[in-house]
């Protein structure tokens, strides 16, 4: 180690102080990043449009260690545990219900808008025509993160949530390979659409495949294992390798992690391990997004020059235009196109994946991974940052208030009666086995425990008659299927799912036949599929 670092002219000992610098300035960023969770907890503004605000006013004079983006590392990192983690925690059969919507908008809407945006940048602010083309398509990227957290505070239809949700699993995959038929036409001189077609399709494909393969790789590894944290360590290694061997093959490294993630998460997660190893892996892939996009957004404010982006604001609100045009066209004509073959979206709803369109750290890592040789590199880059600076606190602070103003999501009194007495009962049932616990180890005499019993049974009994006088009246012919009936529409859902469990349960423990399972697990998926998942 110490001839490496003679061998790069490092002088012994300056490792021990750039590692000392690096901790300091992360120790700096962590408690920074803890002061704005309380100050946006009590301005009621968004988490990370408080972190960009945050970097915003640190310069890098005040961290002893050299911090910035790096592109490689976000984009060997960060992008895949931001996608694995969303991806563990995606259920397929909700993206089953929302599969029309999600693709028109990852696949087609993406390619659209990141032409429109290009066009308009070209025409508008006189750009070279590869730079444009470059512009659009990372500027075509969404980032959800700023998404969620208004739906975090302001409540939306689930089904709302999941195509938003969907959307941002499968917009980075398409928008990076996207990004690679611009560099290949850069690079040749040449644009053929024959080539970009197939080069778009096989990088697709076979990014599926190869999550497939290392997905259920990881399933058969499961089944070895029996601690929560030898399957932890097992999902790092899956997420970040499954990107690196899609790359080595030259397919969509995170298309290829998004699948596996899916895999891990409804296969893997739902039947291989158990409850204890699924909560503990859940909980650390949750600390995991939250802590990269912590960082990220830190850094986003903390790359930001407030000189350069006065100088380019003009500059920059035309490109924020632009992406929005694109973005416009590219949602409501093709989500109008449901009405003839899906389930079409209400007006709403689309103006809400209008205004989400948040740009956010990938955005800026792909700029700064620019070709070098490319003409007016560095005032692209410069425009993009400011772009997502701009997106990030524009947006961000208005999402919110737009998203309640649009009155998505409206709670009927049977909503709020079923959910109160939802509440009674949960907590009445897990007060009741505290206290069964609390007797069998002696802590309670009979006397007593008894008696608690007796009034918590009460309470149990009476939550349970009132759930049931509510379905039956929902179950009037007479009563229209509004909201309210979404409640019951989830609990049939997570009973089909429980069925499914178990038929695969049995399957692979030899007590069913592959056929019978098979049939079975279809129906359950037709009826899965029939479901209103509002």
């Amino acid at each position: 180690m110490l001839w490496l670092f003679a061998q790069e002219g490092v002088v012994p000992g300056a490792e021990e102080e750039v590692v000392t610098e690096l901790i300091t300035s992360l120790i700096v960023l962590l408690l920074v990043a803890t002061a704005v969770a309380l100050i946006t907890r009590r301005l009621k503004i968004p988490y990370v449009t408080g972190l960009v605000l945050a970097g915003l006013a640190i310069t890098k004079d005040w961290l002893p260690g050299d911090i910035g983006i790096d592109p490689a590392l976000v984009l060997n990192l960060f992008l895949p545990i931001l996608i694995f983690e969303s991806a563990i925690n995606t259920d397929i059969s909700r993206l089953r219900t929302t599969f029309r919507p999600i693709a028109l908008l990852a696949g087609p809407g993406l390619v659209l808008a990141a032409a429109i945006t290009a066009f308009v940048l070209k025409i508008a602010l006189n750009l070279e025509l590869n730079a444009a083309l470059f512009a659009g398509a990372i500027l075509a990227i969404t980032d959800t993160v700023s998404v969620i957290a208004a739906f975090k505070e302001v409540s939306v239809p689930s089904r709302l949530s999941t195509i938003v949700e969907g959307e941002s699993l499968f917009n980075d995959g398409v928008a990076l390979v996207i990004l690679s038929v611009v560099g290949e036409v850069y690079a040749q001189g040449e644009f053929d659409a024959t080539g970009a077609f197939q080069q778009l399709f096989l990088a697709i494909v076979g990014g599926t495949v190869v999550g497939l393969g290392l997905g259920y790789l990881c399933l058969g590894l499961f089944r070895q294992l029996d601690d929560p944290l030898s399957s932890l360590l097992l999902t790092v290694a899956v997420s970040l390798g499954t990107f690196q061997v899609a790359q080595f093959l030259e397919v969509s490294g995170a298309v290829a992690v998004v699948v596996s993630g899916l895999v891990v998460g409804n296969i893997g997660l739902a039947r291989e391990v158990s409850a204890s190893t699924k909560i503990t892996l859940l909980s650390f892939w949750e600390y995991a997004g939250f802590g990269v996009n912590t960082f990220i957004f830190l850094l986003i404010g903390i790359e930001v020059n407030v000189g350069v982006l006065i100088q380019t604001l003009p500059s920059v609100l035309i490109a924020v235009l632009s992406y929005q045009v694109g973005r416009a066209i590219s949602v409501y004509p093709l989500l109008a196109l449901l009405q003839f073959f899906g389930r079409p979206l209400p007006l709403k709803w689309q103006h809400v994946l209008f205004l989400g369109n948040v740009k956010g750290s990938l955005s800026m890592a792909l700029a700064l991974s620019l070709p070098t040789d490319l003409p007016g590199r560095e005032q692209l880059i410069t425009l993009i940052f400011g772009t997502v600076f701009v997106s990030l606190i524009g947006q961000g602070l208005t999402l919110p208030w737009l998203v309640s103003r649009l009155k998505l999501a409206s709670f009927s009194k049977m909503t709020r009666d079923i959910e109160t007495r939802q509440l009674d009962l949960i907590t009445s049932k897990a007060a009741q086995e505290e206290l069964d616990n609390l007797h069998k180890t002696g802590v309670l005499p009979k006397a007593v425990y008894e008696e608690m019993r007796a009034n918590y049974q009460a309470r149990i009994a009476k939550s349970e008659r009132d759930l049931r006088d509510l379905y039956n009246r929902r179950s009037d012919p007479l009563k229209s299927a509004t909201q309210e009936n979404n409640k019951f529409l989830k609990i049939r859902r997570q009973l089909l799912l429980a069925e499914k469990g178990a038929i695969n349960d049995s399957l692979r423990k030899g007590i069913l036949s592959e056929e019978l399972a098979r049939n079975s697990i279809q129906r359950i998926n037709q009826k899965l599929l029939q479901l209103e998942d509002e």
